[in-house]
């Protein structure tokens, strides 16, 4: 190779592939492969996003105040130790930039979220994946890969693309096994969809003596504010003061922030999404089973379903129009990731399904 060579490992990387948006030959496509909302932004975060435009000449505020003072008095938190991020990605891979590197581990459930291994080479670290049991994340199968050279676990909970989840006491569990040094990131993107009570996305725990555990969310699922690119997380005093020095100045965009806020406090619209996903996801889950499909006990905004020929599946799904997520990268080829759309979406994706299966 001639010219500027990078680090070794970059090269290793798959690059992120997300979910399509286009079908050839298919003008309007259903898009159900991202776990966007279905329901699109809250209308006060479209007021809000509007007006910023006005704005758009003016740096925005780089210490994201208004938004963590919002965020920090409906949680109960330190708002001095929540940080913002260009979506929660930005923020998972400022935290192995900052604690992991050449040398070191990072951790992580054997189907977790792709960002995970990307960012740890991304750092010069080695991404060590443990095997998960039943699709879950298996709290004994990540003690036991912690070596001497781990210094990140990622533990995705709810989990995507499986949509299971730890309960809190396993979480504490994981917490309380791991070394004092190493850095446990509980990415909690899909908190506000969880139902069951034994679930915490684990705010609680960061607050806990010992200073070795975080808690990163984003806007980008309920909210429905992907595009815009917006996450937050909450962090031990030392790591909110680390994030802050390694973060650009001006991460996160004016009309971001406000339509952030705006959505953030318009509980009414939060509420009406959390209802309809409860009522869309129980629907889709029962009629892919009654299809004759195994799917996960999913508790996110999204349905993992087997097949015994997903490619094909796929395809046909792609030819009626629906646009839903192959798992081969997740190293799950046999299954689709289905997200939870409007009624109609979701009737339409499942009678597309039932037509190919009966064929």
């Amino acid at each position: 190779m001639t010219g500027p060579t990078p680090r070794p490992g970059i090269l290793d990387i798959k690059p992120y592939v997300g979910g399509e948006s286009a079908v050839t030959g298919v003008a309007h496509p259903v898009k159900l492969s991202s776990n966007e909302g279905a329901l699109g932004p809250s209308p006060k975060a479209l007021t809000a996003y509007a007006a910023a435009g006005a704005e758009m000449h003016r740096y925005p505020d780089g210490q994201h105040t208004a938004l963590r003072r919002a965020i920090a008095a409906r949680f109960k938190l330190d708002a001095g130790r929540i940080v913002c991020g260009a979506g929660s990605d930005e923020l998972l891979g400022l935290l192995c930039r900052a604690y992991a590197g050449p040398g070191d581990e990072v951790l992580y459930s054997q189907h977790g979220f792709l960002m995970y291994p990307i960012a740890a080479r991304s750092c010069g670290a080695t991404p060590v994946a443990a095997p998960e049991v039943d699709l879950t994340a298996s709290v004994d199968n990540l003690l036991a890969a912690v070596t001497g050279r781990t210094t990140v676990v990622f533990l995705a909970n709810p989990n995507n693309p499986t949509g299971t989840y730890l309960p809190r006491a396993e979480v504490e569990r994981l917490r309380a096994g791991l070394p004092a040094h190493v850095l446990l990131v509980l990415d909690a993107a899909y908190a506000e969809f969880v139902g069951p009570a034994d679930y915490s996305a684990g705010l609680e725990l960061v607050d806990r003596p010992g200073g070795n555990t975080v808690v990163t969310r984003t806007f980008s699922k309920i909210y429905a504010l992907g595009g815009l690119r917006l996450g937050w997380g909450y962090f031990p005093q030392d790591v909110a003061d680390v994030l802050n020095r390694v973060r650009n100045p001006f991460n996160v965009a004016s009309p971001a922030l406000a339509a952030g806020l705006a959505a953030f406090d318009d509980t009414e619209w939060l509420d009406r999404c959390r209802r309809h996903n409860d009522t869309g996801l129980d629907w889709l889950q029962k009629r892919l089973t009654g299809l004759g499909l195994t799917v996960t006990p999913s508790v996110c905004n999204f349905v993992l379903a087997r097949f015994g020929d997903a490619k094909a599946a796929d395809a046909f799904l792609r030819s009626k129009g629906y646009i839903v997520r192959a798992m081969g990268g997740y190293g799950l080829p046999d299954w689709l990731r289905i997200t939870v759309g409007r009624d109609e979406e979701n009737q339409g994706v499942a009678d597309a399904l039932a037509e190919f299966l009966a064929r």
